[in-house]
């Protein structure tokens, strides 16, 4: 007689929730921000005049910004999703949402008005990024 009980020799088959949107929403943030970061730190000058964002900044933020896309990518490739590593991409990139906006409305860069609308969609994206980070930490 066949028996259907969990006999200790075979685990038992669970379902697992997927975390491919968290990894997917990992990956494209880390691409999104390493780029971004190359940019500042190839294009600094030119972006000097262009955003009105000082070199002097632009340098230390391009830097920030691709040790941080080493750090999500880091995240979003590993065998498990940490979700205390992921809750932390997503405050930081609110923080970063919630500062850029800070910036721009205390005009504490004096960027101009390409420079200010840069910061704010840069902001936007970030907080996207966010928000589908958050789904993904749900189904988790």
């Amino acid at each position: 007689m066949a028996s259907t009980q969990y006999d200790g020799m075979v685990p038992p088959i669970r379902a697992t929730v997927s975390d491919g949107f968290a990894r997917l929403t990992l990956k494209l943030d880390a691409v999104v921000t390493g780029l971004n970061g190359i940019a500042y730190l190839g294009l600094a000058t030119a972006l000097d005049s262009f955003f009105g964002v000082p070199v002097g900044v632009q340098y230390p933020v391009g830097v920030f910004l691709l040790l941080y896309a080493l750090g999500v990518l880091a995240i979003g490739t590993r065998k498990e999703i940490s979700r205390t590593a992921l809750t932390a991409v997503i405050a930081a990139n609110l923080l970063w949402c919630v500062l850029s906006l800070v910036v721009v409305a205390s005009d504490a860069l004096s960027p101009t008005g390409v420079g200010a609308l840069w910061i704010v969609l840069q902001s936007l994206v970030v907080g996207g990024f966010a928000a589908a980070q958050f789904v993904g930490l749900k189904r988790l």
